[in-house]
């Protein structure tokens, strides 16, 4: 395997940081890493690999030093700005904000469900909603034997989903401060809001998980709705998905697809209290599912409860198997 060139871009964030984590844990062979952020970020320092490595400020002419890969952690019009450019300068961006995700020329990367997505790339790679993920690692092997036909999400947000200012939000509230980041306390609650409301009263969150699942599963016919509520938890998405198939189904045979599924661990033995929760996915990478049930309400459906670690495999994780792809 040769060695190259990889660059971090938004490194102090909180999905940036995992970004360097994952890159160590993986042991890529990375020839030089380079870290990039905000103006105000400049001089501090990463671990990575024993040594400190120092952040730099984010310029256009960073990336005039062979950097092969880039792995993006930034606000949307920052991805629209400087992903162009990296591309331009003969550099992969495997890019972690909505930016770019539904662009029909940018491939929509779950490496387990659709990773052949991966050589269409014009330069860019989108990496999924942190819901839609773990979603998609469920759903791609029901949706391959059954066909899917609706899904209804209602998803359980950890505050690390917003990042280290939401991180900050649960601490700050559970020890009596007012909120900062979220609109109301998220200690002891539950918020029904993530990203902005538009005007059907969907959020942006909600309507970002509607649409990628479609894209990455090549299933543009899929109905979808969801609601996504913010938690207090530290770490860990949890999804209950309802889902209408198109052919009639066993349960036997459900869980077995589940079971086998890449990237999935099956835990459905509810008599004996074992079925997925955050504490056990926070740290890994991998998809948990249980709570596997047929819904009599309607024909052909079922109920599956889905939960991952949303930093590592709903984010970073994801990233760096599509970087490790497009490079390898």
């Amino acid at each position: 395997m040769k060695s190259f060139r990889c660059a971090i871009v938004g490194a102090t964030g909180m999905v940036g940081r995992m970004f360097a984590q994952i890159l160590c844990e993986r042991k890529l062979p990375i020839e030089k890493l380079y870290l990039f952020a905000s103006a105000r970020s400049t001089g501090q320092t990463i671990e990575f690999e024993g040594r400190e490595l120092v952040i730099e400020e984010l310029t256009p002419d960073v990336f005039d030093r062979g950097i092969d890969v880039a792995l993006f952690a930034v606000e949307n019009d920052f991805s629209k700005k400087y992903a162009p450019i990296a591309v331009k300068k003969g550099c992969i961006v495997v890019d972690n904000s909505s930016a770019w995700r539904m662009n029909p020329d940018v491939p929509l990367v779950v490496p387990e469900v659709n990773r052949d997505d991966i050589a269409l790339h014009k330069g860019i790679i989108a990496n999924p909603n942190c819901c839609a993920v773990p979603a998609v690692v469920a759903l791609n092997p029901l949706h391959k034997k059954f066909g899917v036909k609706r899904v209804v999400f209602s998803t359980y947000q950890s505050v690390s989903g917003a990042g280290a200012n939401g991180w900050q939000d649960l601490t700050d509230t559970l020890a009596g401060q007012p909120p900062k980041h979220f609109p109301y306390t998220i200690a002891h609650n539950v918020i029904p809001h993530i990203d902005r409301f538009g005007d059907d009263g969907y959020t942006g969150e909600e309507k970002k998980l509607i649409a990628e699942i479609g894209k990455i599963l090549h299933a543009p016919r899929i109905k979808a709705t969801a609601t996504t509520v913010r938690v207090p938890v530290y770490t860990g998405h949890s999804l209950s998905v309802n889902i209408s198939l198109e052919k009639s189904f066993d349960l036997s045979e459900v869980r077995n697809l589940l079971d086998t599924a890449p990237g999935a661990v099956l835990m459905d033995d509810p008599a004996n209290n074992i079925y997925p929760i955050p504490t056990i996915a926070a740290g890994t990478d991998l998809v948990y599912i249980g709570r596997i049930r047929r819904d009599d309400s309607f024909e052909n459906s079922l109920n599956i409860w889905v939960v991952a670690d949303n930093v590592r495999k709903g984010a970073a994780t994801n990233a760096v198997q599509i970087a490790e792809l497009a490079l390898f």
